[in-house]
């Protein structure tokens, strides 16, 4: 289904009948990255997923876009779909949009599942500033040597041969990745109400369990589980014990009907 807001066609998919739920996928993902947990939840649920603006078939931002111009897209899409309470479960970057949400919207987000969720800056260590370093002279460089030839694709040859997965994969969307990737969301935690279940991989990678544990002490009404043998979509991972913790939370909450 399709949907104007503010200009932009936003793609989202609807179905189940209850509570609201909104799903909010990772960077580069879509309306079905979380479907397994979409189809689950849609048998007690009314349960939403969009395709955040730039991924799927939702249209790309004219501007750079940070997270907060995200949840603010996100809120207008509650709004249009006339949610009075949602249940957010973000991964990822939908976490960072979540923390945002849950933060400036309490009477709106009581409950939140945080799921390997990105939004904290991370530490910074000596191998990253060397690796940083490298790239940029190595960005020089190439530079130097391909100055006589298109620019712009000799820059794309660069990023996809030296850049990280996803500033390879970003395209046009890079603005966009290296904002979002520098807004550092932990001055929000302490102001969240609503009651926070975090789920971690203990492998993961991309966001390493030590967030999850920063994001436990600092929102007041949360709790962390770490799944083993799981990776930064632990969702997947250990799906089957995912939706049992999924479940019990809900259940706990007075929101399992």
């Amino acid at each position: 289904m399709k949907i104007d807001i503010d200009g932009l066609t936003i793609n989202y998919k609807c179905e189940g009948e209850g509570k609201n739920v909104l799903l909010l996928h990772g960077w580069g993902g879509n309306v079905d990255s979380f479907l397994p947990v979409f189809n689950h939840l849609k048998n007690r649920f009314r349960v939403y997923a969009i395709d955040f603006p730039g991924f799927g078939e939702s249209q790309q931002p004219n501007e750079v876009w940070g997270v907060y111009d995200y949840a603010r897209l996100t809120k207008k899409f509650i709004d249009q779909m006339n949610m009075k309470e949602v249940i957010l479960i973000g991964h990822s970057f939908g976490g960072r949009v979540s923390i945002v949400l849950a933060n400036k919207y309490p009477e709106l987000i009581k409950k939140m599942i945080l799921v390997d969720s990105a939004g904290l800056i991370p530490r910074r260590t000596l191998k990253y500033y060397i690796k940083v370093y490298m790239f940029k002279t190595l960005k020089f460089l190439y530079r130097l040597l391909f100055f006589w030839k298109d620019k712009e694709k000799a820059m794309e040859k660069f990023y996809k041969k030296f850049g990280s997965k996803d500033y390879r994969q970003a395209g046009n969307m890079r603005k966009i990745l290296v904002k979002v990737v520098n807004e550092d969301l932990k001055p929000l935690l302490k102001g969240i109400k609503a009651s926070t279940l975090l789920i971690w991989g203990e492998n993961d990678e991309a966001t390493p369990v030590y967030m999850g544990k920063i994001m436990e002490k600092e929102i007041e009404d949360s709790g962390l589980v770490i799944l083993k043998n799981a990776g930064h979509f632990s969702y997947l991972d250990q799906y089957n014990r995912f939706i049992v913790i999924v479940d019990k939370f809900l259940e706990e909450s007075g929101l399992n009907e």
